[in-house]
């Protein structure tokens, strides 16, 4: 068993295991024509339940002849320029290619003497990144897993440095098309179930600062403590980017921690065009990146930035055997004084060469190519008239419905635009998610391949509108 652990004697065999994985994935990248082949879970569990996993194959070729049946054949391929859903990017080699050096090497980013320049090399990002934020030059952060530990990180730091007379209550404010995780984290973190203030949105699902305002003037009536207000740089259904300067202005007035939950309009910061976007970011208490979204980066990439790194310590824990004290007085850089996580993959690298080879510019670039789509995939939209679209798009986000001239009842639109977003999944031909706007069901495309075509969006629309017209005719006969 020991010729399969890599080490200096198993080098070539672990040169032609990879480089014959790499073929495969490289063969089916080549000829994957369309983004799903539309397998139920039926018809794939019982190939999965059938694997004894105490009987191993012996060698990773055979391995990868069975993965080709239970994985390869059947994954939903985000590189597919009709792969439209959610937000998912296709990847850069570069970025792929650090995933294969990482997970070979393995460091651990919890302490220098585990990763040494792989600790360097974070922080060197970090710093990127808050620079291009506009942070300031006390700023920090740490690598995360993705948004919502980011999210989950920045709310417990503001959690500290508002306590005050207790938890029950901080107040925590977010717009009503905010991510989830801000509920999920006030939970983890203690707070009461009244802890999330809703601030109401305007018609571009844009926080609305005269109801945050008025909110936070409530609240302090009320004798409560506004802990957080939480900016959105990206909402995940709309792609709508809130007042920040008008946000960073109301919490500068109220004294309240303010993060901008940028997972997705991060992409700004490397952008050539729309950077103005996210003017504001740079009054942020704490920020939230996600590389793997609009960067371009493989799954998991993220992190968490701070204006102040002394907020930082309200995550610091020592222990003797790992990041004793006396290592901060021997300035030994260790990670896990900043991250909720100790042991922690070198995902930095990927952005490292990502940067390294294609630079910043690349990045915002592609980012720029799509939210360019977007713009043109909404033109599309509001001269159809199959089609209501909700919003324009500030980054690369669709929402739209169905909406059939020759039916009334909203309830039945929502069974067409559900039918008709299932039926497309299952034949595998485009993948696209969906949402709720207004208590009615709504389709979303979200856009972040720079590979779609204004064409494959338009060839998308009309499938759509087949399978929902198909539901509606099928719906008449039964009526009938």
């Amino acid at each position: 068993m020991r010729s399969h652990l890599l080490n200096g004697l198993t080098a070539e065999h672990y040169r032609s295991s990879v480089t014959e994985g790499v073929e495969r994935v490289a063969a089916k990248l080549a000829t994957t024509d369309r983004p799903f082949t539309g397998v139920t879970v039926d018809a794939l569990s019982p190939t999965i339940d059938a694997i004894d996993l105490d009987r191993p194959l012996g060698d990773t070729v055979a391995v990868l002849d069975e993965l080709e049946d239970v994985y390869l054949r059947d994954a939903v391929y985000f590189h597919h320029p009709r792969y439209l859903a959610h937000l998912n990017c296709p990847v850069v080699i570069p970025a792929v290619l650090a995933e294969a050096v990482l997970s070979a090497v393995n460091s651990s980013l919890d302490t220098w003497d585990q990763s040494a320049g792989g600790t360097l090399i974070e922080r060197k990002l970090i710093d990127w990144t808050a620079a291009r934020i506009g942070l300031g030059p006390a700023a920090d952060g740490v690598f995360t897993s993705g948004g919502t530990q980011s999210n989950l990180q920045a709310l417990l730091l503001a959690r500290e440095e508002a306590k005050g007379d207790g938890l029950a209550k901080l107040r925590v404010f977010a717009s009503e098309v905010s991510h989830f995780s801000v509920r999920k984290s006030a939970k983890l973190l203690g707070l009461g179930p009244d802890a999330v203030v809703t601030v109401p949105v305007d018609h571009d699902k844009r926080m609305q600062t005269v109801a945050l305002a008025h909110e936070l003037e409530r609240c302090r009536q009320d004798g409560l403590i506004p802990m957080a207000v939480v900016a959105t740089a990206g909402t995940t259904d709309f792609g709508s980017i809130d007042p920040l300067p008008e946000i960073a202005g109301l919490c500068a007035q109220y004294g309240v921690w303010m993060h901008v939950d940028a997972a997705y309009g991060c992409g700004l910061l490397a952008s050539l065009k729309y950077r103005d976007r996210v003017d504001g970011i740079e009054r942020a208490d704490s920020v939230t990146v996600d590389y793997h979204k609009s960067f371009f980066q493989p799954v998991s990439s993220s992190a968490v930035l701070v204006r102040d790194a002394a907020t930082l310590r309200h995550a610091t824990y020592h222990a003797e055997y790992l990041n004793p004290r006396r290592m901060v007085l021997e300035r030994i850089p260790n990670q896990v004084d900043k991250s909720l996580q100790t042991t922690r993959r070198f995902d930095a690298l990927k952005l490292w060469m990502t940067l390294r080879t294609m630079g910043a510019d690349g990045i915002g670039q592609l980012f720029d190519e799509v939210c360019d789509l977007a713009r043109e995939g909404w033109k599309l939209l509001a001269a159809d008239p199959r089609y209501d679209v909700v919003v324009e798009p500030t980054l690369s986000t669709l929402v739209f419905r169905y909406v059939p001239a020759a039916v009334t009842d909203p309830a039945e639109i929502d069974r067409a635009n559900l039918y008709a977003r299932k039926a497309l999944f299952a034949s595998g031909d485009a993948v696209v998610a969906g949402t709720e706007v207004g208590g009615r069901h709504y389709l979303k495309c979200t856009l972040l391949n720079p590979e779609t075509q204004t064409a494959d969006i338009a060839a998308v629309l009309d499938l759509i509108a087949g399978h929902a017209e198909q539901y509606l005719g099928e719906s008449l006969d039964r009526a009938s």
